[in-house]
């Protein structure tokens, strides 16, 4: 099969269609590409050449209900600042460093609808300049362009409300729960709808909902029916309606939810958290034929050759099973990982998915 480009081979993907080999999808930290360009990748280079692996590209929007971004304290270690969502942040100036949420603005029903207020949809909230130097060479290039909507449980108890907050409102006040997450997706669709009207297509939307730590969900499957499920549906149907994919990104164990997950008609799951508990045996035989998989390497083996090579030749056959296969670790590529190692992967990866 001769080679495909980037959106061909992602296309046929998506339609469970032989491709010329596995799409190659991951995210390595900012710390591992100056490792690797230390280590003898052409600086400037783009990694994604560099290893000839597929260009996804993103596009934004801005939903936020626009709070004050203030710096409240700076130190050589880390910056406190506020967020257009009203989180105080405490930032550390170490490589890919994680935040840690320190106060958050809205905790109640009622200081929601203060926020709610804002969040109105604005052409003034998309990056067009962007968009018009970008897309073009995007789609000259024959890349993936994905939408990145922005709703759902992960992104309202982490970057809203908090995650105490938000848990006991699951209970106790579900209306204001379901009020949010509907209006997180209308302003997605809103704001998406500009993009689409004026010209600029995507192939996918794409939105983080992680729903599951380690070996078990935050919420029961009932709850996923009654609050979320419903949101999810509407945002693929959405997608569908314009001829495009659904792509659901949820970290954790999930799997007790997956039957009404697929329910919604979602194209697409990532990353398949293996460390977390997904059991990537069952989800390919119950779901192969209509989902596309994506991930289900472990990324704890990332800095373990030896066991990750293992992982790889183990697994890998079993998910690209008849196609439906995305490649990519179930987190992201570490700075523990060279430039020698990630190159042995990815020829693994080609090789065992070659047709």
């Amino acid at each position: 099969m001769g080679k495909m480009t980037d959106c061909e081979r992602m296309l046929r993907t998506f339609l469970h269609k032989d491709t010329d080999r596995a799409p190659i999808y991951d995210k390595p930290w900012a710390s591992t590409i100056k490792r690797w360009h230390r280590e003898g990748m052409p600086a400037g280079m783009d990694w994604r050449d560099y290893f000839d692996v597929d260009k996804v590209e993103w596009i934004d929007a801005d939903i936020s209900p626009r709070y004050e971004c203030r710096v409240l304290e700076e130190t050589d270690r880390y910056t406190i600042s506020t967020t257009p969502w009203g989180v105080t942040l405490k930032n550390f100036k170490e490589e890919d460093s994680t935040p840690e949420f320190i106060d958050f603005t809205i905790v109640t029903e009622e200081e929601w609808r203060q926020a709610k207020q804002a969040m109105t949809p604005s052409p003034d909230r998309i990056n067009w300049d962007y968009l018009k130097e970008n897309y073009p060479k995007w789609r000259a290039d024959n890349r993936w362009v994905q939408a990145n909507f922005w709703f759902g449980f992960d992104v309202t108890h982490s970057w809203m409300v908090g995650t105490e907050t938000l848990l006991i409102a699951l209970i106790e006040e579900p209306e204001w729960v379901m009020d949010m997450f509907n209006t997180y997706l209308d302003m997605s669709i809103a704001q998406f709808d500009m993009v689409w009207d004026a010209g600029y297509r995507f192939d996918s939307i794409f939105w983080w909902d992680d729903m599951g730590y380690k070996n078990t969900p935050f919420f029961s499957n009932a709850m996923y029916r009654e609050l979320l499920a419903p949101v999810h549906k509407r945002a693929v149907d959405w997608a569908h309606n314009k001829g495009i994919y659904a792509h659901l990104h949820s970290c954790g164990d999930i799997m007790p939810l997956m039957p009404d997950v697929a329910a919604t008609g979602i194209d697409a799951l990532n990353p398949i958290e293996i460390k977390a508990g997904m059991d990537i045996a069952e989800l390919k035989d119950k779901y192969g034929k209509t989902l596309v998989l994506h991930g289900g390497i472990n990324a704890a083996l990332w800095d373990k050759h030896d066991q990750i090579v293992m992982e790889v030749e183990k697994n890998i056959p079993l998910l690209n099973k008849d196609g439906g296969y995305i490649f990519s670790s179930d987190h992201s590529v570490p700075s523990s990982v060279s430039l020698e190692a990630f190159r042995d992967i990815i020829d693994r990866v080609k090789r065992l998915t070659a047709r």
